[in-house]
């Protein structure tokens, strides 16, 4: 029988942050593949886990992959683990996971830690819709192209940034989404822990004093709702269309939902309550 992939979240920068199952199976595995060895090596030492270690990054995913997926056929345990958080969020791990569930290889996700999470539990910003979107591009014409693309989103994004780029992305964030409310979340769960909450400009000048250090998080607020036409300014459209004689009926409403940006059974109902009353909008019935 193969082994299990395990995919266990590590803390993102306590040390205490590891779930007491996360320790246990970490204790069990025959082989821990890590983002940095050294790095893991150091977490394993504070509970006590001595357990072969193996490396797993971008650059070595192919390889190291198939050699992974070999000892797992083998009948051995693995558990694949990044430098901080949960594996294959924004980190290696996804293709790893893919070959395994092509081959039949059980996989089995330890739950912990995530840095995306943990900013926006405590960012202050509505958490019933947000959307993940990783790393922003590091080039600036391709940021502003992605930023453009979400400016209209009408649920919280989340982006994870490099300190050094912070100020770049700030500053594309104003022009292109307006001074928007963001919450730029750093260096969680460490001692110098820092939640920034503003309007774009002010986080931006902030940060302008400060040398960032650790993976930022950047939380962005939903776009203002689209402003929905009143009843008045659809009453005023439809007259004008419904009393032109070269415009049918059909061709009304159809116009006025797509100048209002409105749907077309809202525009349709309302014509017919205009038509319907003739003396009061001085039009003759079609």
């Amino acid at each position: 029988m193969p082994g299990i992939l395990y995919i266990i979240a590590t803390p993102i920068g306590n040390l205490e942050d590891i779930t007491y199952r996360a320790v246990r199976i970490l204790g069990e595995v025959d082989l821990v593949a890590a983002e940095d060895t050294r790095h893991t090596r150091k977490l394993l030492s504070r509970y006590g886990i001595t357990k072969p270690l193996t490396s797993y990054f971008d650059h070595n995913k192919s390889l190291k992959g198939e050699y992974l997926l070999t000892r797992l056929h083998d009948g051995q345990s693995v558990a694949l683990v990044t430098d901080a958080g949960t594996p294959c969020i924004s980190d290696p791990g996804y293709q790893l996971v893919r070959d395994a569930v092509s081959e039949g290889i059980l996989v089995v996700p330890v739950p912990g830690p995530s840095a995306f999470v943990a900013a926006l539990s405590a960012a202050g910003l509505p958490t019933d819709a947000f959307v993940f979107e990783g790393f922003l591009p590091t080039r600036g014409k391709r940021r502003l192209e992605k930023l453009a693309n979400l400016k209209g989103e009408q649920r919280v994004v989340i982006f994870y940034e490099a300190p050094g780029r912070l100020q770049a992305a700030l500053a594309d964030m104003r022009e292109v989404l307006g001074d928007r409310h963001v919450v730029v979340a750093r260096e969680l769960t460490k001692i110098h822990e820092e939640f920034v909450r503003g309007r774009v400009s002010f986080v931006a000048e902030h940060f302008a004093a400060v040398d960032v250090k650790g993976e930022v998080v950047i939380l962005v607020a939903p776009a203002p709702a689209p402003a929905t036409p009143g009843e008045g300014e659809l009453k005023d459209l439809l007259r004008h269309y419904l009393r032109r004689s070269d415009i049918s009926f059909k061709d009304a409403v159809k116009r006025v939902s797509v100048e209002l940006d409105i749907s077309r059974a809202q525009v349709y109902e309302m014509a017919l309550k205009l038509k319907n009353d003739d003396e009061s909008v001085g039009f003759e019935k079609r």
